[in-house]
């Protein structure tokens, strides 16, 4: 005996009509009764496909604009009735309703809707009731009833058709994928009500759709997979287009995500070099490939098996020189042609591009039992905020100095926790990062600066708690700095800029980054 169910009725009420009429020639072809809604009857009718309309089956015609047309009894009791229960198929026979082997429904598009519009009533009407009631019923039911709830589906129930029906194995894989669409849906409208009466706070929900599992974690022990934002546009280093290069890892995407994110912090060509979740160099110019070299200039020991990011179109003379680097990733918009000519002769650099990449308004940091969430850093992005910082030591500083200081204070941003960053004409040459103390971050700032330090200006991604550090700074020849301020002993450390006669600004605010 067969396992599988044959199809011999279907409803079908689809939104999305791709695939609707070659659907129904399929159907039919094989002998299947097909029962359909509105404008979805109207389209296989017009194909010349026998189909039955829902409300002459049910002999109640839509109303309220289409809002009520398969809320009936004799709909959901062809949906619900479990076919191997007599009791069930008895109740059915008695009220005249025919059980249904098959259910296609695909949903209002409710989140294209609030993406393309605020009106509210509109948005509204885009909230499908009876699409997902019927789609719940016929999962719920999937001992009985196959439920194709998407036209990417439609190659399985073609499959399905040629071989006599699903089996209960299939219809349960379609019925747990119908349960994650119905979820995924009422997502999206549960956070835009949430938005729209100020309690999304209150409640978070994401769904996360796996890309690919990765052959391991951070440590080949730990076993690792890569997931997209469903409730997103694509967009980010989690649907970025690999073009070339071996398989991404777990520390690949990190250290991708971080790079791009300090290269978009920038309004200008930037590029940015990150070695685990850290800068090597980060730098700013007219051009890519200048950034580029820049940034490499700073520390080109670490840059050594690094990933790179740029904000710009990758063009030949920057893949020319980075060609000559050993590079894991290298990330951007897009990339000349001759530029990936160039760079594809590397047979283990990993080529990706990302379109329209933002850095996200919201971070999530998962914590045990919970997750964190904040407001993302976005630097100062409204653009010119030097002067609402506070100047409290030192003359003038110079239309040059001023930007130095302006790009610095954007590029700690992406420095991890203690933080000092050293920058001159828009590149860093010193970077001290994670270290549980400000005096360290300065001492390996200005280590990594050598004689680059003398001139350079310096930001601290916090204030500097004694007058130790900034010293360090002072020493190493740095003549300017950027700090928030704020530290009890801000007198003394006021006291040694202006001793060695250095500007001072305080912003006001604080960049720490610990994840």
């Amino acid at each position: 005996m067969s396992s599988r169910k044959k199809i011999r009725r279907v409803l079908i009420s689809v939104y999305d009509k791709s695939g609707l009429v070659e659907l129904g020639t399929a159907l039919h072809a094989q002998g299947v009764e097909i029962l359909s809604t509105g404008s979805t009857a109207k389209t296989l009718a017009d194909a010349g496909i026998p189909v039955i309309t829902v409300e002459k089956y049910t002999g109640f015609p839509e109303m309220m604009g289409g809002r009520v047309k398969t809320l009936h009894p004799r709909i959901h009791g062809g949906i619900l009735a479990d076919q191997n229960n007599p009791e069930h198929l008895a109740a059915i026979a008695q009220a005249d309703i025919a059980p249904f082997d098959l259910i296609v429904i695909n949903l209002y598009p409710f989140a294209q809707t609030i993406a393309s519009t605020q009106d509210f009533a509109e948005c509204i009407e885009q909230i499908d009731i009876g699409g997902p009631s019927m789609l719940r019923g016929a999962a719920k039911n999937h001992g009985s009833v196959a439920v194709v709830s998407d036209p990417s589906q439609y190659g399985r129930l073609y499959e399905a058709l040629s071989q006599g029906g699903f089996t209960l194995e299939e219809r349960t894989i379609l019925a747990m994928e119908t349960f994650r669409r119905t979820a995924e849906y009422d997502v999206a409208i549960a956070t835009w009500l949430g938005e729209r009466t100020h309690t999304a706070d209150d409640w978070r929900a994401k769904v996360w759709e796996r890309i690919a599992g990765l052959r391991y974690g951070e440590n080949p022990h730990q076993s690792a997979s890569v997931y997209r934002d469903a409730g997103l546009k694509k967009s980010g280093i989690a649907s970025a287009v690999q073009l070339h290069g071996k398989e991404m890892s777990f520390n690949n995407y990190t250290d991708a995500d971080a790079a791009l994110r300090a290269a978009f912090d920038h309004s200008e060509p930037c590029v940015a070099i990150i070695k685990h979740a850290n800068p090597c160099g980060i730098a700013i110019a007219q051009d890519i490939a200048t950034a580029h070299a820049r940034a490499h200039e700073c520390d080109p020991v670490s840059a050594f098996g690094g990933v790179v990011a740029a904000n710009r179109t990758v063009d030949l003379a920057m893949a020319q020189k980075l060609s000559e680097i050993f590079t894991e990733v290298v990330v951007a918009p897009a990339f000349e042609k001759e530029a990936l000519a160039i760079l594809m002769k590397k047979p283990s650099i990993r080529i990706l591009t990302v379109e329209g990449f933002q850095i996200p308004t919201l971070e999530l940091r998962p914590i045990s039992g919970g997750v964190l969430a904040q407001e993302s850093d976005l630097v100062d992005a409204d653009g010119d905020y030097a002067t609402s910082w506070k100047q409290v030591s030192g003359s003038t500083v110079s239309a040059a100095v001023l930007k130095d200081l302006e790009f610095a204070w954007r590029a700690v941003r992406a420095v991890k926790s203690n933080a000092i960053l050293l920058a001159h004409e828009g590149a860093s040459v010193g970077v001290g990062m994670g270290q549980v103390n400000r005096v360290d971050s300065a001492r390996l700032a200005v280590n990594r600066a050598g004689n680059r330090a003398q001139g350079s200006v310096a930001s601290s991604d916090a204030f500097f708690p004694f007058a130790d550090g900034l010293q360090i700074l002072i020493d190493a020849g740095v003549t300017a700095v950027v700090q928030p301020g704020g530290s009890v002993r801000d007198e003394e450390v006021i006291a040694a800029a202006k001793a060695a006669g250095i500007a001072m600004f305080f912003t006001g605010t604080r960049h720490f980054s610990h994840a």
